[in-house]
């Protein structure tokens, strides 16, 4: 009998429940209609729930009653929540969820523009330890930017040649901050190194085109370097070898609240002149010395101020045969010397972050141009001495809109003052120009698929007297899940050099239209980027010879650049392996300066190959550096003038470029727990095989002779130590990409 009746109550109970549970399905979409997956639908303080499948459906159980709360949830899309009546039906709620935009998720605009920091975004193609382990780069920004598409290798003058452009139409920036000079004083057919240590820089971006609003006066490109922040513990340096010399010193608080430093260092290429066989016929060898300190600290809110200055002297004289007269030799002797100064305070207030900035730059280069007989005397002898104060100032407020949307604005001035004497002339020539600019644009997060960069800049030039404008538009749009397209606008103005301006003649600002699409593709530590532009050159100085130097005429120059450039980096496919592949084609047209007609660019490629591949072996304690660049035949122009007019005299192509470089780092602590300095051991060669390269050629006032324009030394070899004490940086000399 109890058994029938807990049989019974059994029954009853089991089917009572069977009644009580309800279903509760549905479907869940996105944008477009489209199912998603993986979306968390609940019933709000319960445990009730299910995950929605590949078509979107999700369906579950309860045995809740009356009002209730379901929520649908994910990590890419908005939450939303719905109120419904739990009866004795099952329900059926389908749901659309709308995008969560997220600055992690969010497309980035990389169109014309490669970051190199370690910051873990999409448009990250190299790292700054990429600076230093790159073969042939002897550790300078500008020389591992030549690997990458879109920058000409141009072996006789500094300056960085982007798509087309001349080294004037790429500024510098650091922490904001314009950097006029960026490069050592030179000599006509010899280039100047960078000036700023890498090791001061966290990261870059550079640009290629289509830049921000926040930079101006630049055709071409703009570097953007920005300093570290704080050091991570007291260290000292010291580097020594054949050609230099260089120690210094970082002290950070305990509280890591403030650091400042100072370095010293020393170069001489003397003894490097003596043992390898040198092009160039230098009297006295390049060298030079500088000095450098820093301070940084961080303020209670976070922010930071950051100060650096810099002092450099450089000398060298060397000596040529005349081309008009085998019996003489022409001489050039220079010194020259540098101050630079760069104030920056960085500081957010909630949604709003204030960034002031000032720099300053005085720079003075003294040539004497002489011409030697076979008896020691010296008919001609000509001096220019030119010295330049430089002051920028910038003011940029930025105001967070939503997630990843943003809006900034701010003011900038530039302040120029040159004078140059000139000894054959018995003149100064002075030039002064004051350059107001205001910006503004606005970073437009639409989605995680789909962001905008819309701005506009103005700018007014004392010397000009007449304001210019240039809007900027920039669009990024996600394909799929592993592909990314970018495409850029914009306009840019750039006065012309000081050097063109004269009393008779004020010319215009030159002006350059960027037009850029990009497609990009990052996934697996694989990374591959294709990236089309077309350049429109309008407005470019067209000049004749007053004497003995250029002046413009008139603003009728013109001109176009376009092509199509490749970069493909890999570090998976090969154990160990890191390299890439940059190429570039380059279409390109001016009339301009003293160009009788639209001719390519003597300074240009049409194709520019670039190959670089990095291994560290961990148990010889090594890492291999190798790289190799390739640039087809650049062209040549010599132009004369006969009657009053310009005539193109000689023309031509020079062979194509070719190099191949090698470095190796050696860690001996490497792996040592108790070691108390760690040191690297390099050895660097640039131009293993001794290829002999051309630049271009200088010909005789009659066309009638010339002479190859070619690097000081074929093969360049390089040995140093470089010693750190109390911070380990084995991590930089391996690569931690790898």
């Amino acid at each position: 009998m109890k058994t029938r009746i807990f049989t019974l109550l059994f029954t009853f109970a089991f089917t009572f429940t069977l009644i009580a549970q309800i279903t509760i399905s549905g479907k869940v979409l996105g944008r477009n209609n489209k199912p998603l997956k993986d979306v968390s639908v609940t019933l709000k303080d319960t445990y009730d729930g299910a995950t929605t499948d590949e078509t979107g459906n999700y369906k579950f159980e309860t045995s809740e009653k009356g009002s209730q709360t379901l929520i649908f949830s994910h990590p890419k899309f908005i939450e939303i929540e719905k109120s419904i009546q739990i009866e004795d039906k099952n329900l059926i709620l389908n749901a659309e969820l709308k995008e969560s935009v997220s600055e992690i998720d969010a497309v980035v605009i990389s169109a014309g523009s490669i970051e190199a920091s370690d910051k873990k975004r999409a448009t990250t193609l190299l790292t700054p330890i990429d600076v230093y382990t790159t073969a042939g780069a002897n550790g300078q920004i500008s020389s591992a930017l030549e690997t990458l598409p879109g920058v000409q290798k141009v072996g006789e003058s500094e300056g960085l040649f982007v798509r087309g452009g001349t080294g004037t139409e790429t500024k510098f920036f650091m922490d904001g901050n314009l950097v006029n000079n960026y490069f050592g004083n030179s000599v006509p057919g010899i280039k100047a190194m960078d000036r700023l240590n890498t090791s001061l820089f966290k990261g870059n971006v550079f640009s290629s085109g289509g830049y921000s609003a926040v930079y101006g006066q630049a055709l071409s490109g703009v570097l953007a370097l920005e300093s570290i922040d704080l050091p991570e513990r007291n260290a000292a340096d010291f580097g020594i070898s054949p050609i230099f010399a260089s120690g210094g010193i970082q002290r950070v608080n305990q509280e890591k609240t403030h650091s400042y430093g100072i370095s010293l260092g020393y170069s001489n290429l003397e003894l490097m002149q003596k043992i390898l066989k040198f092009n160039t016929d230098f009297e006295k060898a390049p060298q030079s010395f500088g000095g450098n300190g820093n301070f940084r600290i961080k303020t209670s809110r976070g922010g930071f101020i950051k100060y650096y200055g810099s002092y450099d002297t450089s000398s060298m004289k060397l000596s040529s045969p005349n081309l008009d007269d085998e019996n003489s030799s022409d001489k050039i002797n220079q010194n020259g010397k540098n101050t630079f100064h760069s104030l920056s305070y960085r500081e957010k207030f909630g949604r709003y972050t204030l960034n002031l900035g000032s720099s300053y730059t005085f720079n003075q280069n003294v040539l004497h141009f002489s011409n030697v007989d076979q008896n020691g005397s010296s008919p001609f002898n000509n001096d220019i001495d030119s010295k330049g104060n430089y002051f920028n100032a910038k003011a940029l407020i930025e105001r967070k809109l939503f997630k990843i949307s943003a809006i900034r604005a701010g003011i900038e001035l530039n302040t120029t003052k040159e004078e140059t004497w000139v000894s054959i002339a018995q003149k100064k020539y002075e030039f002064r120009d004051d350059i107001t600019s205001l910006f503004a644009e606005t970073d437009l997060g639409i989605s995680n698929d789909l962001s905008l960069k819309i701005g506009a800049r103005a700018e007014n030039s004392s010397s000009i007297n007449h304001w210019n404008f240039s809007p900027r538009f920039a669009m990024a749009y996600r394909i799929s899940k592993e592909w990314t397209s970018s495409l850029a606008f914009g306009t840019f103005f750039q006065n012309p050099e000081s050097r063109f301006f004269t009393e008779n003649y004020q010319p215009n600002y030159q002006r350059a239209d960027h037009y850029i699409f990009q497609v990009q593709r990052a996934a697996d530590g694989r990374s591959l980027r294709l990236e089309t532009y077309y350049k429109k050159y309008q407005d470019l100085i067209k000049t004749t010879t007053d004497f003995y130097r250029p002046i413009a005429v008139n603003n009728n120059g013109s001109g176009y650049a376009k092509g199509v450039e490749l970069f493909w980096r890999d570090k998976k496919s090969l154990k160990n392996i890191d390299y890439w592949v940059s190429y570039s084609y380059l279409d390109s047209k001016r009339d301009y300066l003293n160009y009788t007609e639209s001719l390519f660019p003597n300074f240009a490629a049409k194709h520019t190959l670039s190959v670089v591949a990095k291994k560290f072996v961990t148990n010889w304690k090594t890492g291999f550096n190798i790289s190799y660049n390739y640039n087809s035949g650049r062209p040549y122009y010599n132009f004369v003038t006969e009657n009053g007019n310009t005539v193109l005299k000689n023309q031509g192509f020079v062979k194509d470029y070719q190099a191949v470089n090698f470095s190796l780092n050696y860690l001996p602590n490497l792996g040592k727990k108790d070691a108390r300095a760690f040191t690297v051991l390099v050895l660097s060669i640039n131009n293993v095989l001794g290829t002999k390269n051309e630049f271009g050629y200088n010909f005789s006032s009659n066309g009638m002779k010339s002479r190859a324009i070619v690097p000081p030394t074929n093969t360049f070899v390089f040995i140093g130590a470089f010693i750190s004490f109390g911070t380990d940086r084995t991590q930089e000399a391996i690569n931690n990409n790898l």
